[in-house]
């Protein structure tokens, strides 16, 4: 009898990934109740994290991650001062998480056109896969535009009006297919699917392309302009490069998009989980960047992530 109770209160026990997880940086280190922690690698080494009590938001402390030049512009390197979630936390691959932080720029928002992202979600590489791997979904800046992108495999007929659209019944699919950048060097494809009020020509210039294969519903509202203040992101990410992927990105309580489509990677050699990371990460370049984060939180439930706006407008659509 007593081993069969002990059995069942081991199957009742969470897994790992299920437990929420939410740190507000008010320590002076990352809180256990957070999974977090910086990882020690060359290119981390251009950043610096302090837990400090001047820039917050809604909370007695933040995070200030900065990146400095460490390989003086040096083609092809990287800088950055990424935080991390710890391996054994890591989520499912295809399961459905719900992502929270705040983060604010600091002064001066870089205004070049060179590679600059502050979050990050990625599938586990393994050993064997033969590749650099884009994140399936990021948060990027460009020209000191704000803008989001979702990335998946490049498929024989992408980006061509015959090949991209002939596997779809819907015949209006081609006037509301999503503009990509083809990356045939890389073997993917990348989709944008988020931008900022000042977003231009001149900004989306890579994504000349249209694809039907990723799916994108405009919300209504736009991403913020990185000067804005504090802006507080939710994100749901289920990656599914088969076509079932789906992500909803809110940024203020706002509903800004849903995409939906053939997210992600499944090329040999690539891990069976999902993870994210957050910080500034740049190409190696001139002068300090800064960002502030807070009140980072991931949970299996929408209701631990979103305000009421954001519920409520969930709700009304599920109707």
């Amino acid at each position: 009898m007593a081993g069969g109770s002990s059995r069942r209160n081991e199957a009742a026990q969470p897994r790992p990934f299920e437990a929420p997880l939410f740190d507000g940086f008010e320590g002076a280190t990352f809180s256990p109740s957070g999974g977090l922690y910086y990882r020690d690698n060359p290119e981390q080494r251009a950043g610096c994290v302090e837990f400090q009590s001047a820039v917050t938001h809604r909370s007695a402390g933040a995070l200030k991650l900065s990146v400095r030049p460490l390989w003086g512009g040096e083609s092809g390197r990287s800088e950055r001062a990424e935080i991390w979630e710890r391996s054994r936390l890591r989520v499912p691959y295809d399961c459905a998480v719900w992502y929270g932080f705040s983060v604010r720029f600091a002064d001066p928002v870089p205004q070049d056109a060179t590679r600059h992202l502050i979050a990050q979600w990625k599938r586990e590489i393994g050993p064997a896969a033969k590749g650099d791997y884009s994140p399936f979904f990021a948060l990027r800046l460009v020209r000191g535009r704000l803008f989001a992108t979702v990335e998946t495999t490049l498929r024989p007929g992408d980006g061509t009006s015959d090949g991209d659209d002939a596997g779809h019944a819907d015949a209006g699919m081609a006037a509301a297919s999503t503009p990509v950048w083809l990356r045939p060097e890389k073997h993917q494809m990348r989709a944008l699917v988020a931008t900022d009020p000042r977003w231009g020509a001149l900004d989306g210039q890579p994504y000349g392309a249209r694809t039907g294969r990723i799916r994108v519903t405009d919300r209504g509202n736009r991403l913020p302009l990185p000067e804005s203040g504090w802006i507080d992101f939710a994100v749901m990410t289920r990656p599914g490069p088969d076509g079932s992927g789906h992500v909803e990105l809110f940024a203020n309580d706002r509903w800004i998009v849903t995409v939906k489509g053939d997210i992600g990677h499944d090329d040999p050699g690539l891990g069976p989980r999902q993870y994210f990371k957050f910080g500034p990460y740049r190409a190696a370049a001139k002068g300090e960047w800064t960002l502030y984060f807070d009140n980072f939180r991931r949970s299996l439930h929408a209701t631990d992530i979103l305000g009421s706006e954001g519920l409520s407008a969930l709700a009304a659509d599920a109707c």
